[in-house]
């Protein structure tokens, strides 16, 4: 059986991760203390989401930000306003 390369541009590849920033790392804070009070795990609410665990983890350690379509899912599965999403990011 003959296999095809896969040829990969390493130029796209992050060479490490984001360094966290205040504003991500406060929003990831508040995911974290939302997901804690409705008694759900980082798997729990990843599944109810639509992102894994770890990305769910990234978040929450202030290493990215989601896209829109996301943080309303997020939002939603907590329970939350925008305005205690955000508190503290201003």
């Amino acid at each position: 059986m003959l296999r095809k390369s896969v040829r990969v541009d390493i130029s796209t590849v992050p060479k490490r991760k984001p360094t966290p920033c205040p504003l991500r790392s406060r929003f990831g804070s508040n995911v974290a203390q939302a997901r804690l009070a409705v008694g759900l795990t980082q798997e729990g609410l990843a599944e109810k989401i639509g992102v894994s665990a770890r990305y769910l983890q990234s978040l929450e350690a202030g290493e990215y930000l989601p896209p829109l379509p996301k943080l309303a899912k997020l939002r939603a599965a907590l329970n939350l306003t925008w305005d205690d999403l955000f508190r503290g990011c201003e």
